[in-house]
């Protein structure tokens, strides 16, 4: 059930059948000269709706700001900060479980550490502070790093790579813009630097020459598998 589309007498009646709610978290922010701003969005949206065929669930709209670092003054990029990521999640899932909805899957299409580490936090807050509720934090970036990038020929893929590209044509070939050249952040770390383009000129991680529907298609799969999975396991009352 797409949760914007229903009314409330569907929504009512929809709570019936299942209290499970997906939550994507997405980004706008640059994916090298070929892919949109949107792809972290894109990509993960379209895992849940291929998940929503097999699976009743309620599918929320993405929230489509994250937070951003190592790319976060490149052109296009538009960030919050994790204060911000952390006050919207506790405030979506609390007054979602008010309407009835106990089952949550907070899934995002963007696995940057300090986004992530923000939405788990509320999750600690939040599975002590609600008795029933029962919640699942799911980057595939994490979960899924030998599934997805076994598909890439590029050894060190990442951001705006073989594997982000092949997802996007996949999806909607049309907004994929030609391809960046392959490329990987040259960071001098341990520092933390003001200028982070300088370093990452083209934003891009990886070689997106190697990229294919193909390849696209069966990542988009696999991630789609594992939040039907997810979604079984936080419906059979599984203990955890």
């Amino acid at each position: 059930m797409i949760l914007q589309d229903c009314t409330m007498a569907e929504f009512t009646e929809y709570l019936q059948k299942t209290k499970t709610i997906v939550f994507p978290f997405g980004t706008i922010e640059e994916h090298g000269s070929h892919l949109p701003l949107s792809t972290d969005t894109l990509t993960i949206e379209e895992a849940v709706h291929l998940a929503g065929k097999e699976r009743d669930f309620f599918l929320a709209p993405p929230i489509h700001y994250g937070v951003c670092t190592s790319n976060g003054n490149h052109p296009g990029t538009i960030r919050i900060t994790a204060k911000t990521l952390r006050h919207l999640t506790l405030d979506l899932v609390r007054d979602a479980y008010t309407k009835g909805l106990r089952n949550f899957l907070l899934i995002s299409g963007h696995g940057g550490s300090l986004h992530m580490e923000a939405i788990k936090e509320v999750s600690e807050i939040l599975i002590h502070e609600l008795d029933d509720i029962r919640l699942a934090v799911f980057s595939p970036y994490e979960m899924l790093i030998k599934e997805l990038f076994g598909l890439c020929e590029t050894e060190n893929d990442g951001h705006a790579g073989e594997l982000e590209t092949s997802m996007v044509l996949a999806i909607s070939p049309n907004l994929v813009k030609g391809r960046a050249k392959e490329e990987y952040p040259q960071f001098p770390k341990p520092f933390i630097v003001r200028d982070k383009v300088k370093y990452w000129p083209g934003g891009v991680w990886g070689n997106p020459e190697k990229a294919s529907i193909e390849k696209g298609k069966k990542a988009i799969k696999i991630i789609s598998d594992k939040i039907i999975e997810l979604i079984d396991r936080i419906e059979q009352g599984e203990e955890f």
